[in-house]
């Protein structure tokens, strides 16, 4: 088999909270590098203190993509989140620089590195059709919907998810397909123009990921995180909404409950336990995705460092 002469990139994975920034910043420093962000929840303008993006001194240590590119009403897909991930790719390689695609998102990650199965882009009008009736209905009563004409999907699909409840419908009415169908075929991505260096950074002991996040979702309490959802909440898009937790930004841990604590619907201790357990939950269905990506090696950030750094320039050739 020839030799992958491909440039080299790397995809630095883990759960939130485990402490990817820090060592992106740190390899990009060290190796020439730029940080594409895989994040579903750092693409919205808007959601700084409660989604953890890097503050102006870190993105001053190194150029960050990916970042503040929607509205906080706006959708972004995977798809989009994609195309543009790669566009920032070329850029980062014309430049020759070392790309370094650090984040937590593993549908983005998905969509990146090995494409999405063909299927109908989303429309508009089909959407506004389908939020205007969940509005009138219930997310639920379109679940059952969903599960008549796509029992599989509906199988995966929670009823309290509108964005996936809403993208199976509207690629059922667009096409008269299943989206299950659709998603059995295999994708049709161009290859990526680097080879990539899957690394996963999460700590061994449970117990330790769960205090970590407890600690950061305090000082994010600390540095006005509330003060930043009421902000959102005063935008005229947001407030003209009719349904803004269906949103995929306001629906980004911690927003959502921030949201419905100044909706009056919790008290301070209630809010801070809600977010925290959210949080853990995003934690474990991140590392149950991880754990399939069967050709990324996996390190304890806190015990492996040495180990993880010599990962690194092995494959950078140092």
């Amino acid at each position: 088999m020839p030799a992958d002469t491909r440039p080299p990139a790397i995809a630095l994975m883990g759960p939130t909270a485990a402490g990817k920034t820090a060592l992106a910043l740190d390899w990009a420093q060290r190796s020439g590098g730029e940080i594409v962000s895989i994040d579903s929840a750092l693409v919205y303008r808007g959601l700084d203190i409660g989604a953890a993006k890097p503050d102006a001194s870190e993105r001053a240590r190194a150029p960050h993509h990916m970042l503040d590119l929607h509205d906080p009403w706006e959708i972004c897909s995977a798809a989009d989140f994609a195309t543009s991930a790669r566009e920032a790719i070329d850029d980062i390689l014309a430049r020759g620089r070392l790309p370094i695609l650090a984040g937590g998102t593993g549908l983005y990650f998905h969509a990146l590195l090995h494409g999405l199965s063909p299927m109908p882009a989303a429309d508009a009008d089909f959407r506004a059709a389908i939020a205007a009736q969940a509005q009138a209905r219930g997310w639920p009563a379109l679940h059952a919907e969903l599960a008549r004409v796509d029992p599989a999907a509906a199988a995966r699909i929670q009823p309290g998810d509108p964005q996936r409840i809403q993208r199976a419908l509207e690629v059922f009415q667009l096409s008269g397909r299943p989206i299950s169908e659709w998603q059995r075929e295999r994708p049709t991505a161009p290859r990526l123009p680097v080879r990539v260096l899957k690394l996963v950074v999460a700590p061994r002991d449970r117990a330790v990921l769960h205090a970590r996040i407890e600690a950061r979702f305090d000082a994010m309490l600390a540095a006005g995180f509330l003060d930043e959802v009421r902000a959102l909440r005063a935008l005229a898009p947001l407030r003209a909404h009719p349904a803004p937790l269906d949103l995929p930004a306001i629906r980004a841990v911690g927003y959502r409950q921030a949201w419905e604590h100044l909706d009056g619907m919790t008290d301070a201790a209630q809010f801070r336990d809600r977010a925290i357990f959210a949080t853990r939950q995003l934690a474990k269905r991140q590392l149950t995705w991880l754990r399939g990506q069967l050709d990324a090696r996996w390190f304890d950030p806190a015990h492996q460092r040495a180990e993880l750094d010599e990962a690194v320039d092995r494959f950078l050739g140092r």
